[in-house]
C-alpha cells in the first residue's frame, strides 16, 4: 500500500477526505456500517461496529492522518504501538484493540513496533479532545502540537517499564480477543456471504 503524503496546509477535514477514498472507506469513512472487516492476514474476519469502536475510531484516523502509518497490517499494528504509547484515555476500544495490535506488532515487526511505541511517547493522542474542532486545524499545527515528528531520543526507564506493561496487557487482552473471535467469527462469516449475495443480486438486476 502507497504512503500518502498529506499537505501540512490542508484541514483534517480535507485531509481525512483524502485518506477515506485512498482507503476505499466511503465517504463516512464507514462509521454507519453495522459491520467491519478486522483482517487476520489474508482472511477478512466481519466484527460488529459498536459505539464504542466508532467513538475510538474516528480519532483513530485522524492519527493515521498525522502520523504518517498506513492502514496495511504492519501499518496498523504500528499506529496501536504509537496510540498505546501516546495514550488512550478512557477510550476503552482503543485500549483493547491498540494492546491487541502491539502485542502482533511485537511478533511481526517487533523494531518498527517498539520504534513507533516509543515515538507515542515523546507526544501525546488526540483521544478526548472536542471532535469537531479537530476538523478545523490543519495537518501541521496539529502535527506540531502533539509532537509526532519530535526528535528521537533515548527511552526513559518509564517509557521501557511502560513498555512492559502494556506488553503484559496485550497479551491478556489478545487472548479474550481470541476468545471473542472464536463465537463471533462463524456469525461474521455468514454475514460477509449474505453481503456478498446480495451485491451480486445487485450487480446482475
Amino acid at each position: 500500500m502507497a504512503l500518502v503524503h498529506y499537505d501540512e496546509g490542508l484541514t483534517m477535514r480535507e485531509a481525512r477526505a483524502i485518506y477515506f477514498q485512498v482507503n476505499g472507506f466511503g465517504s463516512d469513512g464507514g462509521y454507519a456500517d453495522a459491520w467491519v472487516d478486522f483482517k487476520l492476514g489474508p482472511l477478512p474476519i466481519p466484527f460488529p461496529n459498536t459505539r464504542a469502536r466508532v467513538r475510538a475510531v474516528r480519532y483513530h484516523d485522524l492519527h493515521h492522518v498525522l502520523t504518517g502509518y498506513d492502514t496495511s497490517t504492519s501499518g496498523e499494528f504500528e499506529i496501536a504501538a504509537w496510540e498505546v504509547g501516546a495514550g488512550c484515555k478512557d477510550f476503552v476500544a482503543a485500549w483493547q484493540l491498540n494492546l491487541g495490535g502491539l502485542v502482533a506488532g511485537l511478533l511481526s515487526a517487533p523494531r518498527r513496533t517498539v520504534r513507533a511505541f516509543f515515538r507515542g511517547r515523546r507526544g501525546e493522542s488526540l483521544y478526548g479532545r472536542p471532535f469537531e474542532a479537530l476538523l478545523d486545524r490543519t495537518v501541521g499545527e496539529l502535527r506540531r502540537e502533539i509532537g509526532v515528528d519530535a526528535p528521537d531520543a533515548r527511552p526513559a526507564a518509564g517509557d521501557v517499564l511502560w513498555l512492559a506493561l502494556a506488553i503484559l496487557a496485550g497479551l491478556g487482552m489478545s487472548a479474550v480477543g481470541l476468545a471473542v473471535a472464536l463465537v463471533v467469527a462463524p456469525i461474521g462469516v455468514v454475514t460477509l456471504a449474505r453481503r456478498r449475495h446480495r451485491a451480486q443480486r445487485t450487480a446482475a438486476a
